[in-house]
């Protein structure tokens, strides 16, 4: 651990609701970078750690002995965290600290302003950190990755991999065919999708001594490589579907919710579901709420184009296929479209809609996440 102590003042942006000691930290691979700043917006001290177990405790160990410092009782002066990239290098550091029972904050992003002005080091970015928590710009609660939520990102993570790589293999795969030797390519060339790959899987290249020999050689390995990576796909989806249906029976009773759908939707949510507050903060989590956009007499709502943008799709998706299938859906279409609104303002609408009802039937996650203290008590 190595600690820079602070020689000049610095000037407060904001305050917090309870006095308190906020310590921001930059996250990287091999080490982090953890600035305290109290109540006023002083900043009392900056150091910097290990991203090992060994580091996260010394991390902690420093910060609770700074909070000691400020009034000489540990009861008295609450401790949070302000930690840059909590699902990436920062999430060793929440999983560590979260036992401990501190309020943890997810930073997003620098302050571009003053680091415009300011320069840029790790020492800085700490400091933003924790003065953006001060000032009340910075609210989101780090999510726990401890539940059966993560089990679903990381196997979506998974399937999303292997159907990259699928894709890139076809790509390969048929240039190959283009770029084989005349004889080769007017075998194949013919042939459907999964005809193709089929016979390609069981081609019999023998020696490889000639472009012809080789040219069958790369054929099966990528299409046995393929068919791999399609079995290896299937069976990401089996266990997504399983795991969405015992997480959030009610969501994937929903018309077009499949488990891909409901997977980045319960990704987005996180296991703590707490942690997104209400109705109106799920649709500003995904995107879809209306963002004011007047000026003079011109009064008017403009599209959000920040929020998850994959749950923002995953909506688009659903929504899609209930306004071909949905009756209710087609429906309110028809009235919609009779009014003089756009197919896109519509879709908008329909999303909207949509994120309330995924509220609805997730109500039982916030129901378990408030009982689940109680029980343990």
């Amino acid at each position: 651990m190595s600690i820079m102590t602070n020689t000049s003042p610095s000037h407060p942006r904001g305050r917090i609701e309870a006095p308190g000691l906020i310590v921001g930290v930059d996250t990287h691979k091999d080490f982090h970078v953890a600035a305290a700043v109290d109540e006023r917006g002083a900043l009392l001290e900056i150091a910097r750690f290990s991203a090992t177990r060994t580091g996260y405790d010394r991390l902690a160990l420093w910060a609770e002995g700074l909070r000691r410092q400020v009034t000489g009782q540990v009861a008295d002066v609450a401790l949070t965290y302000a930690i840059e990239g909590t699902s990436s290098y920062g999430a060793g550091l929440v999983a560590a600290l979260r036992p401990t029972g501190v309020t943890i904050h997810e930073v997003a992003r620098p302050n571009r302003r003053d680091r415009r002005l300011r320069g840029k080091t790790d020492a800085f970015d700490a400091e933003n950190a924790a003065r953006a928590v001060l000032a009340g710009t910075v609210t989101a609660t780090a999510k726990t990755a401890d539940g059966n939520i993560e089990m679903i990102r990381v196997i979506k993570c998974a399937k999303h991999a292997a159907v990259k790589a699928r894709a890139a293999t076809m790509i390969s795969l048929r240039h190959l065919i283009v770029t084989a030797p005349a004889d080769l390519r007017e075998q194949l060339e013919p042939l459907t999708k999964m005809a193709l790959l089929r016979r390609c899987a069981g081609l019999r290249p023998g020696e490889v001594d000639d472009p012809t020999a080789a040219t069958k050689y790369a054929l099966r390995a990528m299409a046995r490589r393929w068919l791999y990576l399609s079995e290896e796909i299937t069976k990401h989806e089996a266990q997504l579907d399983r795991l969405t249906t015992a997480v959030a029976p009610q969501l994937r009773e929903g018309c077009g919710i499949g488990p891909d759908a409901a997977a980045e939707l319960l990704t987005v949510i996180g296991d703590n579901v707490a942690r997104v507050t209400s109705e109106a903060a799920l649709a500003k989590l995904c995107g879809v709420n209306p963002i004011p956009a007047s000026s003079g007499r011109t009064n008017r709502h403009r599209l959000n184009r920040g929020g998850h943008r994959q749950a923002n799709a995953a909506l688009y998706r659903i929504v899609i296929v209930r306004m071909r299938l949905d009756e209710r859906t087609k429906t309110y279409v028809t009235r919609r479209t009779a009014e003089g609104k756009t197919k896109s303002e519509i879709i908008r609408c329909l999303k909207r809609h949509l994120i309330r009802e995924i509220w609805r039937t997730t109500r039982h996650l916030r129901t378990q996440e408030q009982t689940a203290p109680a029980a343990a008590a």
